[in-house]
């Protein structure tokens, strides 16, 4: 049997990674002793890689096909195919920044304040061409850890990845500048890209995840109503794109189903009520496929 071998992400990625394969319909089963996770479909073989890694034994050929940041693609300036963009990080569905921090009692203002100052940060090969395109000469320090303690004493600047800056703020940083904006990318080996029945899988994987993440936040909606009450209801609902409407077997009532954001359906429901909707049904979703 052919198998595709798929590199999941380990670290921070890891849980919101497996927990969107189980909303893709494939269950993603770890052990804190092996980096051979087990899933359900016997044409797949995981293996958990860490993300700033993944582009690079992707590229090689030791994993087909995986999923890692854009940040860590970038920096190690890896040959790949990026099959999808997945817009999912480890606290929310947006993306991240890559920052450039001082502390909040530093004299710099900007990037160029830094000429010649030392500047700690994970991502040394994305900051240098940060730095050289700006025309700043300033030595980049590869960072093992806790590179926001590092500032005045240890470095005069940071670059570190922030999703909301909170953590930034508590150790009394303040952003001068965004490096790099990056998100979750699905990317292939070129020459598992080529080969059709690897192809068609990575691209069958890629539907069901985008379909995940689209349904993230969103609910089903279907409800009956009276011929002569529909336009009312219609009015009432912000569609994905037009609700399907259909007819019942008594011809003067009609079937609404529609998808809606979770958070805009508890104010919804009542003025659909008012509007003549009756036997309203909100039901969850696992995929929307565009």
């Amino acid at each position: 049997m052919s198998k595709l071998k798929l590199g999941i992400p380990k670290g921070s990625l890891e849980g919101p990674t497996i927990e969107l394969f189980r909303r893709a319909g494939f269950t993603i089963a770890t052990s804190a002793r092996s980096y051979f996770p087990a899933i359900d479909d016997p044409e797949i073989e995981c293996m958990l890689i860490r993300a700033q890694e993944m582009a690079r034994y992707v590229q090689d050929g030791v994993l087909d096909a995986g999923l890692t940041g854009k940040d860590w693609i970038l920096e190690c300036e890896a040959q790949v195919e990026v099959v999808a963009d997945l817009i999912y990080a480890r606290q929310s569905l947006g993306k991240v920044r890559w920052v450039l921090a001082v502390p909040d009692s530093s004299p710099f203002q900007s990037v160029r304040d830094l000429e010649g100052k030392t500047i700690a940060t994970e991502l040394v090969g994305v900051t240098r061409r940060y730095l050289a395109a700006r025309g700043v000469r300033a030595k980049v320090e590869f960072s093992w850890g806790a590179t926001e303690a590092k500032p005045p004493e240890l470095a005069d600047a940071i670059v570190e990845v922030t999703e909301t800056g909170s953590s930034l703020r508590a150790n009394k940083l303040r952003i001068v500048d965004t490096v790099l904006e990056s998100n979750t990318q699905f990317i292939a080996n070129s020459d598992a890209w080529r080969d059709p029945w690897k192809r068609q899988k990575i691209l069958d994987l890629k539907t069901l995840l985008e379909g995940a993440l689209n349904a993230l936040g969103k609910v089903g909606l279907m409800l009956n109503v009276r011929r002569e009450n529909l336009e009312a209801v219609l009015e009432v609902l912000p569609a994905l794109k037009k609700p399907t409407v259909s007819h019942l077997s008594d011809p003067e009532w009609l079937a609404v189903n529609t998808v809606l954001d979770e958070t805009t359906v508890r104010s919804i429901i009542p003025r659909l009520k008012q509007a003549g909707a009756q036997g309203i049904v909100e039901y969850p979703l696992n995929k929307v496929v565009l």
